[in-house]
């Protein structure tokens, strides 16, 4: 298996990107290959650095940089030999088995929708986030950024993409769904909202759980937590908000170190034909390394291929 890192993506490229590389390299099997993409020559200095071989590696010389400034949509044709785009072709061809960047997320977004094309079925690929629960569980959120405006059967999808997350990727047989709602009532919500609620409810292949209120959000009354990309991503930075102000305050609690998102690593674009994973863009060495073993059990436990199977 090989799995692809973006050396020149992230606030800290490359050396973070480099240290994650060679952590996660000591945790994975010895027959898994990281690819790295970026300027060779700095790629090779700063393992020389290290004192580290860069025949460790696989190194695709990648003389490009998608910065954060550039615009998603245009950045592959202006530049074709940037790491993300150059990854992407591999990924696309089979050459590598997942690819992994903390670089410019809507490039991430854009290549992974079409360089490597939607899975047929899938209206709108998403992505998560895990969420910590005070019961020591996680949940899954859904969507948290990609898709600010979503229709109901959106949603009805958001639910099948997050269940099947859930059951391959967290290891949770027949996961609770609930739809993020202001209220538990059936009635409750926006028109989207209560529309959603009537075709989930309906669902013979969804275990429906209802509607979540926000105070339920970290109690694990769902294991995967419905809502459009704007309340999603709202909800994920008022959690980093929360950690944030515990640090400041010089609280330490062990339930409250779970809010250091950096820490996760990435997540996997849902809903699309290869094994694409975004990371926090301020990742340190942990989150890069745990980024690359996460892009590893997504391609290990063959996600795409079970969503492609599920939306046939």
């Amino acid at each position: 298996m090989k799995i692809g890192l973006d050396v020149s993506g992230g606030d800290f490229a490359p050396k973070v990107n480099l240290l994650g590389a060679i952590h996660a390299k000591s945790l994975l099997p010895e027959d898994v290959k990281i690819v790295l993409f970026g300027r060779q020559e700095e790629i090779e200095r700063e393992l020389d650095a290290l004192d580290i071989k860069s025949s460790v590696f696989e190194v695709v010389d990648s003389p490009e940089v998608i910065s954060m400034d550039d615009h998603p949509a245009r950045v592959f044709s202006k530049k074709p030999n940037a790491s993300i785009s150059l990854a992407f072709d591999q990924l696309s061809e089979g050459k590598i088995d997942a690819f992994a960047s903390t670089g410019n997320t809507g490039a991430m977004l854009v290549g992974a929708i079409y360089k490597i094309n939607t899975i047929p079925g899938v209206i709108r690929p998403c992505i998560t986030a895990t969420i910590p629960c005070a019961n020591g569980k996680k949940s899954v959120l859904l969507d948290v950024g990609s898709n600010a405006d979503c229709r109901v059967d959106v949603l009805y999808q958001f639910a099948e993409l997050g269940a099947l997350y859930a059951e391959h990727i967290l290891g949770i047989p027949s996961p609770k769904v609930g739809l993020l709602n202001i209220g538990e009532e059936e009635s409750k919500g926006n028109l989207l909202t209560q529309a959603a609620y009537r075709l989930l409810a309906e669902s013979d292949t969804i275990n429906f759980v209802g509607n979540i209120e926000g105070r339920d959000i970290f109690t694990n009354k769902a294991d995967v937590l419905v809502c459009d990309g704007f309340t999603g991503n709202i909800v994920l930075k008022q959690a980093e908000g929360f950690y944030n102000i515990i640090k400041e305050r010089g609280i330490n609690d062990d339930y409250f170190e779970l809010f250091n998102f950096e820490k996760y690593g990435g997540t996997p674009v849902l809903g699309v034909k290869g094994n694409v994973i975004i990371g926090h863009g301020s990742s340190n060495e942990l989150a890069v390394a745990n980024m690359v073993l996460h892009a590893y059990d997504v391609a290990k436990n063959k996600l795409s291929d079970k969503i492609k199977k599920a939306f046939k």
